[in-house]
């Protein structure tokens, strides 16, 4: 039997009108889509009549299906013909186990495809208002997971991103955001510099906290943070105040 194919496919950060046309046009042609938490659910309407729909989502200390069982089913259906969509939100490659995955499909002899997604950091700080990096602000940036905060094997290097980085972009890291915080003031990081918690993201339900490292624990909770969220630190948040300041003279011109 001649094999299928898979998809590695990115669904974008939330928005699903920011999914790429390479990756709508493989929703429609699947014919079986296994699909994650945080994907826009709008986007499998978009699925030929007859396609599986399989959801594999993950939420913290809750696993709908294991990493190992997910590549096995990627591997079976690849194998007996299909055409698969594994379809992720964000980006694939960043935080979303793509690798993991596109390596047992290969090692298998599957064909298989990677087709990126804008992935959360990009995707929400722009819908925010807030630019990664800025020119006199921000030449650098780190995306790094707050899930690893505590493992003993390979731990989050926060002395480096505190002295090194301008603009640190920190995901799954809300229940680690008072541990997170304590580490950048311990390594040098300035009370004063400026945080953004960014809740769901680029949809209609999307909340923007602002604040300072010094009191962005405390703001997290009063304000009921919860996931999907994206921390922002640095001194690039100060621009969305600084957009929104214009906005509002414009908005008070035209009135």
């Amino acid at each position: 039997m001649k094999p299928g194919m898979v998809s590695i496919v990115g669904a974008g950060p939330g928005d699903p009108e920011l999914i790429t046309i390479k990756a709508m046009r493989r929703i429609q042609d699947a014919d079986i889509i296994m699909y994650d938490r945080l994907v826009n659910e709008e986007l499998l309407s978009y699925a030929k009549p007859g396609a599986r729909r399989i959801y594999c989502g993950k939420s913290p200390g809750c696993h709908s299906m294991p990493q190992d069982k997910i590549e096995q089913l990627l591997v079976q259906y690849g194998a007996e013909g299909y055409r698969v969509v594994r379809l992720k939100g964000g980006d694939p490659f960043v935080f979303g186990r793509g690798g993991e995955e596109a390596l047992a499909v290969a090692e298998a002899g599957i064909p298989y495809e990677v087709i990126p997604g804008i992935t959360s950091a990009i995707g929400a700080a722009a819908s925010a208002g807030i630019p990664l990096t800025h020119r006199g602000l921000a030449a650098s940036l780190a995306i790094v997971t707050g899930s690893r905060c505590h493992e003993q094997n390979a731990p989050v290097r926060w002395d480096e991103l505190a002295r090194g980085v301008d603009t640190i972009a920190v995901y799954m890291g809300v229940s680690q955001l008072g541990f997170i915080r304590e580490q950048l003031l311990l390594h040098g990081k300035s009370a004063a510099t400026p945080v953004a918690l960014l809740e769901n993201g680029t949809t209609a339900r999307q909340r923007i906290i602002t604040g300072t490292l010094d009191n962005i624990d405390k703001l997290a909770v009063a304000m009921k943070v919860t996931n999907p969220a994206l921390i922002i630190i640095g001194e690039v948040v100060k621009v969305r105040e600084q957009l929104l300041h214009l906005q509002n003279d414009v908005k008070s011109q035209i009135v």
